[in-house]
């Protein structure tokens, strides 16, 4: 037998290993003699192939990087961030023509690669793979942050900031990791959690090409260029993919803020979860030692010594069960986020930490496997809880770990297919030893067991070996988790018979909204009569009431958003009872986001007062909205798709540009309607649709937003204008804008040919399907944007109004009018009518229901046979194979009068 089919017969897959090595043989001749001379590299290096194809991909592209795992093969011990540094500068100098973001994931997947098989081969604790990761990507995060800065500083010269006695000094800079990469537990698929701080305001130098800006614009294009360098896709991908949403106010918040900011956002606007996040952050690039200046403000509200072991364990558990919630679909037993699993170990840490650790400061490490040693230590958990808790973690991370590296993506989730599942036991058993299967059950319900002891019993259940057993929670379980949160608050709740019969029906029927009342107890304890909505509802006199009854912004806020809460109750309780119609619904939904959007404006101008002078204010400002409020068919948890204009013959401030003020008053506006609050936020609010997208500004001049439909908006975007309408603040202005821009993109489509007109309609329907179908499983039903879906009915019908010049109706901008419309004039034929216009009905119907039970969400819950029963009863359908059999007859007619209209 040769050397390396005895080497190759051992491993995990033998054939991968073997299909290696003849595929190194036929492309590097010289380098694979040279290797067969090397069995000890020969075996590393063919075990790796059998663990990981992408890995052994990396190796037939690049053979010098099998020399160099040969001379680093044998090194024991963790290398440090300032090793892989100066590792990373060596390897940059022999990779001079090449593009950073290209260095950066080469360089990564080279280290990988060498940390990997001491993974395999276990020859490091869990912890130190973890570890070394976790430097690596601190490495390539201080090298993006020092090319950044030396870009920006060419541009605008460096930040400055006056000290306490008036004297100049450079402003500082830290990146912050959150999660994974704060604790120091990467693993090999993760996303990096960052936050970008510096240390005050003031601005740069101005000896760049650019001159001078402000320390806020200039970290933050500093931020930018961070993320573009190590996230930004390469062909040969990106170094990492980066997540941002962890920062204050998430997605839609500041790139990079000051400390003083940072601080009182956690100080006043922070929900528990956000504080919980940092338990486990750090500096892990630039100047560290701003982090700690940071943490050293907010460490007592992350470690509230007053806070109660039960508050602490309900509020983690309260994150636990929404992910819960949202994980309802999975098959397979997802080793994080499964039962038993990873997730469950660190909640359960965070948990004790966030209960003792605001008097024992020993408690707050970061890391799981020192937090549950410690945690031992002082007795809060048993000796054999943590040798279970502890065998348990490493065996799952060893788990997830194989899971990612076959193919370097980020997944949890064991397979069920036996013979990829045989596959995979034998790589986890192959240095180790043991069975796969028994281990996995055993180290599972573990941690299932000690979770559910110190948490109690759990909402939902799973068998780690096989699909999991998705079981919904109950009614009783949700009504009783409301109650509890209304006994711990100093709400007074004195139920009448009716108000309790409310709170059953809502929990039996919405869980969704139910679990929402535990976090909102003033609205459980007055829930409303299910007959108290009506068309004599004034929203917006209640809105403004309450914005004008507080003093401060984030007051303002609050008031606001506890007031809608209580309108938004209303229409859900009179929908649940079915004493309105959807229709309904929906109308006073578009009504209730009317009056919010005004009110945001009044709470911006009373800011923009306070920023320039009682003088400015945002009266300029229209605002109109596209998608489900333009139609007038706003749904629950819809996004408000707006774009802003403004009249640019008022004028502004002193010393401002137009830009500049009405900017700030947009981004303003979008806060005080997105920003999560302790009371919950409004809206999402989504501009990504205003001209040039992304990249354009967040608000325009009405007249140059007009010419750009005139002169520049592509095709797709005149179909997306269609439904465009004026919602808020100056309604002349807005009302000419949505006149003009209809008519603007009625003309043109006039002009551009019918061919055109559906080739462009059919791509982009086509592309958005295809976009969405990436993430989906096999047996997913997409009614939005699958085939088939509520978009191949806006798209034909838009197409058809475009087609022959039918703008909306200024009465009824409905979807469910317009195609009657349509029909009346012979522009669509009566069949493709019916099929279109039932399959809209019922799609919308289902839809609805949908968000009223689980929330938002554009795929039909069939996992959840609970749910199912309800939709179906709500839609009066006798059962849920019914509903299936009529979702998909109408699927199936959608598409083909979609087809019949604009091809396929």
């Amino acid at each position: 037998m040769n050397l390396e089919k005895h080497l190759i017969d051992g491993l995990p897959d033998p054939e991968a290993a073997s299909r290696f090595f003849g595929q190194f043989e036929e492309k590097h001749r010289s380098a694979h003699a040279k290797l067969v001379k090397n069995p000890g590299l020969l075996s590393d290096v063919l075990t790796v192939a059998s663990f990981s194809p992408l890995l052994a991909a990396t190796m037939l592209q690049n053979p010098e990087y099998i020399w160099w795992l040969g001379r680093k093969r044998a090194e024991s011990g963790v290398r440090s961030r300032d090793e892989m540094l100066e590792s990373l500068a060596r390897f940059t100098m022999t990779q001079s023509q090449i593009d950073t973001q290209v260095v950066f994931a080469r360089f990564r997947r080279r280290e990988l690669l060498r940390i990997y098989l001491r993974d395999i081969r276990r020859l490091a604790t869990i912890a130190e793979i973890t570890e070394e990761i976790s430097n690596l990507a601190d490495a390539i995060l201080e090298a993006a942050l020092k090319q950044s800065r030396r870009e920006m500083d060419n541009r605008f010269g460096s930040p400055q900031e006056t000290d306490e006695k008036g004297r100049i000094r450079p402003a500082r800079f830290c990146i912050v990791a959150l999660g994974k990469l704060g604790s120091r537990e990467l693993n090999y698929a993760s996303d990096i959690d960052l936050q970008f701080l510096y240390s005050n305001e003031g601005t740069t130098s101005g000896t760049g090409s650019r001159g001078t800006v402000t320390n806020r614009e200039y970290f933050i294009k500093v931020a930018e260029f961070v993320v573009k360098l190590i996230g930004q896709q390469t062909g040969e991908g990106a170094a990492y993919r980066v997540d941002l949403r962890l920062r204050p106010h998430g997605s839609l918040g500041a790139l990079a803020m000051s400390v003083d900011d940072t601080v009182r956002y956690h100080r006043s606007d922070a929900r528990p979860w956000e504080r919980q996040v940092l338990i486990r952050s750090r500096g892990c690039a630039g100047d560290t030692e701003l982090f700690n200046e940071f943490f050293a403000q907010v460490e007592s509200l992350v470690f509230e010594s007053g806070v109660s072991v039960e508050d602490a364990l309900r509020n983690v558990r309260l994150s636990k069960d929404q992910i819960d919630r949202e994980n309802l679909e999975n098959r397979g037993f997802n080793v994080k986020l499964g039962r038993g699993g990873i997730r469950e170990i660190e909640f359960l840490a965070q948990a004790l930490q966030l209960a003792f650790g605001g008097k024992d400061r020993w408690l707050r490490s970061p890391h799981t496997l020192i937090s549950l040693s410690r945690l031992a230590d002082r007795g809060y958990i048993s000796g054999s809880d943590l040798t279970d808790l502890s065998t348990a973690y490493s065996f799952l991370r060893r788990t997830e770990h194989v899971l990612q590296m076959e193919n370097g993506v980020q997944t949890h989730t064991v397979p069920d297919e036996p013979v990829k599942r045989e596959l995979f036991g034998r790589r986890m058993t192959f240095a180790a030893g043991g069975d796969f299967e028994s281990d996995l059950k055993l180290n599972a319900e573990n941690v299932a067991r000690i979770f559910t002891r110190i948490f109690g019993e759990a909402s939902f259940s799973s068998s780690a070996g096989s699909q999991r057993d998705v079981r919904p929670v109950p009614h009783e379980r949700v009504r009783s988790s409301v109650l509890a949160s209304i006994e711990k608050s100093s709400v007074v709740y004195a139920p009448s018979e009716n108000g309790s019969s409310v709170l059953d029906r809502l929990a039996e029927v919405s869980p969704h909204f139910s679990s929402l009342l535990a976090s909102n107890p003033h609205i459980a304890a007055e829930l409303p009569d299910p007959h108290s909505v009506g068309p004599q509802i004034d929203y917006e006199e209640i809105l403004m009431s309450a914005a004008q009854s507080s003093n401060g912004f984030g007051h303002r806020l609050s008031a606001v958003r506890r007031a809608w809460s209580k309108c938004l109750f209303a229409i859900v309780v009179a929908d649940v009872f079915e004493t309105i119609t959807i229709r309904e619904t929906r109308v006073l939904q578009t009504e209730l986001a009317e009056a919010s959007i005004n009110a945001a404006l009044w709470i911006v101008n009373e800011e923009l007062a306070k920023k320039y002078g009682d003088s400015a204010d945002a009266n300029a400002i229209a605002v109109l909205a596209l998608g489900k409020l333009g139609g007038g068919g706003l749904d629950y948890d819809s996004d408000l798709d707006l774009v802003v204009v403004y009249d640019e013959s008022k004028a502004v401030p002193n010393g401002v540009t137009n830009a500049e003020f009405y900017g700030w008053a947009v981004e303003t506006f979008v806060t005080t309607l997105s920003s999560m609050t302790r009371d919950g936020s409004l809206y999402r609010v989504d501009l990504r649709l205003r001209p040039y997208g992304k990249n354009g500004l967040i608000v325009l001049p009405g007249d140059g937003f007009l010419s750009y439909f005139r002169e520049t908006a592509e095709v797709w975007e005149m179909l997306a204008f269609v439904k465009l309408r004026a919602v808020g603040g100056d309604r002349k202005l807005g009302e000419r804008v949505e006149f003009e821009t209809r008519r603007i993109i009625h003309d043109r489509a006039s002009t551009i040919g019918v061919d055109t007109l559906r080739d462009e309609t059919v791509r982009v329907r086509h592309a958005l399907e295809k976009q969405r179908a990436r993430g989906r499983r096999g047996s997913d039903v997409d009614i939005k944007y699958g085939s088939g879906g509520m978009l191949d009915i806006y798209f034909a019908m838009r197409f058809l109004q475009l087609r022959d010049n039918v703008p909306d109706d200024d009465e009824d901008r409905s979807t469910a009018h317009v195609l009657e419309v349509l029909r009346k004039r012979n522009i669509v034929s009566s069949e493709d009518h019916r099929m279109l216009a039932d399959g809209y009905k019922f799609l919308s119907e289902l839809d609805h229901n949908i968000r009223l039970t689980v929330g938002r969400t554009t795929r039909v819950p069939f996992a959840n046979e609970s749910v199912m029963s309800t939709i179906a009863g709500r839609m009066k359908i006798l059962s849920t194979s019914e509903l299936n059999e009529r979702l998909t007859l109408h699927r199936l007619e959608i598409r083909s009068a979609f087809e019949n209209i604009v091809g396929g």
